[in-house]
């Protein structure tokens, strides 16, 4: 198959869901995957060998300064000392693409909270990394 220039997805369609409401002030989205590897020694090779013995789930939401949501989100779960975990769903859907993708991913904690990051005469953001421990596709191109 060749491949068309047209068909590679503009982020610009991005849609990004926090707990089943549409994050209409967010910018970008990043969520990976790192694997976690262990060495293996094996006598007569000189090479290091690796078994990957699990994963870490990480990413970053960034969002315009528009209204106070992560903090009306967060600030109870810190000060009252209790963990809440949150579901993103992310769905890339470009007209021109082949179709769309839609990654639900879950159990995601949020790693803090900005109070305030802002310079005279810039536009304010704020970005939101967190961790999660599972993620699925429903649909993929």
């Amino acid at each position: 198959m060749n491949m068309q220039g047209n068909k590679v997805i503009n982020g610009l369609y991005t849609e990004i869901w926090l707990d089943g409401e549409l994050l209409a002030e967010a910018k970008k989205v990043q969520a990976k995957i790192t694997l976690n590897k262990e060495d293996v020694v094996i006598l007569g090779k000189a090479s290091k060998s690796k078994k990957v013995v699990g994963w870490e789930g990480k990413g970053t939401i960034t969002l315009n300064k528009v209204n106070s949501r992560m903090a009306k989100k967060l600030l109870p779960m810190i000060t009252s000392g209790k963990e809440v975990k949150s579901e993103i769903i992310t769905m890339l859907a470009d007209p021109d693409s082949y179709g769309a993708e839609r990654c639900v991913i879950g159990d995601v904690i949020f790693d803090d909270l900005t109070i305030i990051d802002a310079a005279g005469g810039a536009l304010t953001d704020v970005e939101c990394p967190f961790t999660f421990e599972s993620v699925h596709y429903e649909d993929m191109i």
